[in-house]
């Protein structure tokens, strides 16, 4: 397989998992958000990846999450489900499932904590792909397996007979084009195109999608890529402005955490200002409480044009 074998392009958010205030994990409301996002024309989904807290789920919280996104999805977009573990064994036990569940491929970062060597990363994907039976996406997450898939390793990798896809989540900019450059004539890259730099890399020479987390933005997320494959540059570049200021706003460098909180509080935190879907985190997660704080988001949010002054409170 290689990247003609899939259709996958355009804005997939990174789906949060709602749990309830007690900390069960809320189907409902999961079904709910996907539902929202196929009415936004998103083009695809990613469920259980970092935005999913799949590492405090149980596997059949893991499975139940599966499922409820395929169903409510419908065929309506793509849909990528983590298969995230420790053992290959595990990522082809959670790959069988969300194949045999109707998800349209499955997304895997290097086992976290082990700290794999370029060889031993490129052993990991061989393995798995001999076993998922799939098209198979390398999730490059530096923050939370330890190592960063460079261009070099990302070009190895690309050859692996299941890969189809790469979601890059560097801190490095120059590094992620690289890797564009070196591996797009192969597998689909999902990065950080959607902003100044993006814009003119994808004119000059063309790029695939991005997975953000959650959409804040709504509507104007995957019109963005639309009218890129319309050959619409202005929007683009106006929608990369804000984007570019909105980020420094309300994350750390590096896209790993909050200003506010951890990335899957601070975003559910703001997905509820937003009037979207998103429940609570779960433990040892924590959410963000803090009255000024909150406010202090809020306000980013109208400023940006994203929430109307006299909603901004609700």
């Amino acid at each position: 397989m290689d990247r003609n074998d899939v259709d996958w392009a355009g804005y997939f958010p990174a789906v949060v998992t709602p749990f309830t205030e007690s900390g069960a994990l809320d189907t409902d409301t999961l079904h709910a958000l996907i539902e929202q996002y196929a009415e936004r024309g998103m083009h695809g989904v990613v469920v259980n990846g970092t935005c999913g807290e799949w590492f405090s789920q149980s596997v059949d919280e893991r499975k139940a999450v599966a499922e409820t996104a395929v169903a409510a999805a419908a065929g309506r977009m793509r849909v990528l489900i983590g298969c995230t573990s420790n053992t290959a064994e595990n990522v082809q036990g959670l790959a069988s499932h969300a194949l045999g569940a109707g998800a349209d491929g499955v997304l895997a970062s290097p086992p976290p904590y082990i700290k794999l060597f370029p060889n031993e990363v490129v052993a990991w994907y061989e393995d798995i792909s001999e076993r998922v039976g799939g098209p198979l996406v390398v999730y490059n997450w530096p923050h939370g397996t330890g190592i960063d898939i460079d261009s070099d390793l990302a070009d190895r990798l690309a050859d692996i007979d299941a890969v189809v896809a790469i979601k890059d989540s560097t801190p490095n900019a120059e590094q992620f084009f690289e890797t564009s450059r070196r591996v797009r004539d192969r597998v689909r890259v999902f990065g950080p195109y959607m902003s100044a730099r993006g814009v003119e890399v994808l004119r000059n020479e063309g790029g695939d999608g991005f997975v953000g987390g959650g959409s804040l933005n709504g509507r104007p997320d995957p019109e963005f890529w639309e009218n890129y494959w319309e050959g619409d540059f202005a929007p683009m570049e106006e929608y990369a402005r804000r984007a570019d200021r909105l980020f420094p706003k309300l994350w750390l460098p590096g896209g790993w955490a909050g200003l506010y909180g951890s990335y899957q509080a601070q975003l559910k935190a703001l997905m509820h200002m937003l009037g979207q879907p998103a429940g609570h985190v779960r433990r040892p997660r924590l959410p963000v409480t803090d009255e000024a704080d909150l406010a202090t988001m809020r306000a980013v949010l109208v400023e940006e044009g994203l929430l109307q002054p006299e909603t901004s409170r609700a």
